[in-house]
């Protein structure tokens, strides 16, 4: 993540995704609705299928916890793996390109101010529907076993998984539903990343995670800075939960 081409860093606020062209007559340039769906449906197996499959397995709490807060990166990881050896099998085409210290810095300073109007969110939604059940609870019980377990949780959530969903939902979705112009993008990548999420406590907080990072990616070209909003927002999240006797 050194220097950005030139042609990235003279507009930073232009979108280089949407002037991307196919670089073969029959061979796409970037993502399409192939990738989504296999990636959703390879999603879905590994992610919620296996997930649940663990549950029936008698582990200790604190030992599911940490194997479900790991579980979300592997499985989007798993998922950006199949699609991009799907058709395109080039990086740089899912976002994977250099981004400048100036995107690095603005990516954090979003990550910061999502981090606040996630609080927001989640208290609208609680106000709206009365609904206060942590479904996210479990990860906290994962991080409350010591020192240790802790700093595992607070990597698998706040590092892991923000690199293993933004690889796979703006390197994939978004990038993919871009073609279609910058709302549809970016709305429609942060519908699909929300409900991924379910209808819960957890699904406003993932609203403003979607918005946050699709439209960084959409005008830096990079999903780098999508990781590091990510990085941001998620970071705090177990520390936070366990100070608070979530788990």
């Amino acid at each position: 993540m050194s220097k950005v081409p030139s042609n990235y860093s003279q507009q930073p606020w232009k979108s280089p995704i949407a002037s991307s062209e196919q670089s073969a007559p029959n061979k796409p340039s970037r993502p399409g609705w192939l990738e989504i769906i296999v990636g959703l449906v390879v999603l879905a197996i590994v992610g919620f299928g296996v997930g649940s499959l663990l549950r029936r397995l008698g582990f200790d709490p604190v030992v599911y916890g940490l194997i479900l807060t790991s579980w979300t990166g592997v499985a989007t990881l798993t998922a950006f793996a199949v699609a991009v050896r799907l058709r395109i099998r080039s990086l740089n085409a899912f976002g994977v390109r250099p981004v400048s210290k100036r995107w690095l810095l603005i990516a954090i300073g979003v990550g910061l101010v999502a981090f606040v109007l996630k609080g927001l969110a989640v208290l609208g939604w609680i106000q709206i529907t009365g609904n206060t059940n942590n479904v996210q609870g479990v990860y906290a019980e994962g991080g409350s076993g010591g020192v240790l377990s802790l700093v595992l949780a607070t990597l698998f959530l706040g590092i892991v998984t923000p690199l293993g969903e933004e690889l796979f939902f703006r390197g994939v979705v978004a990038n993919a539903l871009l073609r279609y112009g910058s709302f549809i993008g970016v709305v429609g990548s942060t519908v699909i990343f929300a409900l991924c999420h379910g209808i819960n406590i957890v699904f406003p907080a993932a609203v403003v995670a979607g918005l946050a990072t699709a439209e960084v990616f959409r005008r830096s070209g990079s999903v780098w800075t999508a990781v590091i909003v990510h990085v941001v927002f998620n970071l705090p999240t177990i520390p936070v939960m366990v100070a608070a006797g979530m788990g």
